[in-house]
């Protein structure tokens, strides 16, 4: 694998558009995907009355895609340390200093959320995953603790949702209005113009 894949159309001016490598793509749309249908459901699952077994099943089905989440962060900080492809920064000044800092931001985000995660699900016996396995908590979780635990989990996500709308945005800006191709650079498949 060479350390840059292009795309077939080049930009203007006669440089290739690099692209990163498709685990990296992979980690990253599994990532969107699953932090908007965590969100999601638990958006939704308020809707449903509690006595209803299907509001359990969404509070089952978000537990376990937060598990599945942190395995997918996991790897993926792992894959970035070590054989991910690194690309040139996009942007130069103060949007490649933003750009660099929103990064950041996800990651510091996605760390404490799902620490929250598993401290409040913990905080009410083991957690199951898929129906598939339990995992039994290492800690004791109190009910102020609980309570508190049960807010920032709430916070957090709604920040990573606000930060990921406005990541979603300025990729499009950078397709539509800046045209530098720097949305092909995630894009899952090789795109022309």
């Amino acid at each position: 694998m060479t350390d840059v894949d292009v795309l077939p159309a080049a930009e203007a001016g006669g440089r290739a558009a690099p692209r990163y490598d498709g685990l990296t793509i992979t980690f990253h749309w599994v990532t969107a995907l699953l932090v908007v249908s965590l969100f999601a459901l638990a958006e939704l699952w308020g809707f449903v009355p509690k006595k209803m077994p299907l509001r359990h099943e969404m509070i089952s089905l978000h537990v376990s895609l937060g598990v599945l989440l942190a395995v997918v962060y996991l790897l993926r900080v792992l894959w970035r340390r070590s054989a991910s492809r690194h690309l040139p920064p996009a942007d130069r000044g103060l949007q490649h200093v933003a750009a660099r800092l929103v990064h950041i931001g996800f990651y510091v985000l996605l760390a404490v959320q799902v620490t929250l995660g598993f401290l409040f699900a913990w905080a009410k016996g083991a957690i199951g995953v898929f129906g598939l396995f339990s995992i039994a908590s290492p800690v004791t979780v109190g009910r102020v603790a609980h309570h508190w635990i049960a807010a920032l989990h709430d916070d957090v996500a709604w920040v990573i949702i606000i930060l990921a709308g406005g990541h979603a945005m300025m990729a499009l800006a950078h397709h539509y209005v800046i045209r530098d191709r720097v949305l092909h650079r995630m894009l899952p498949v090789a795109a022309g113009r």
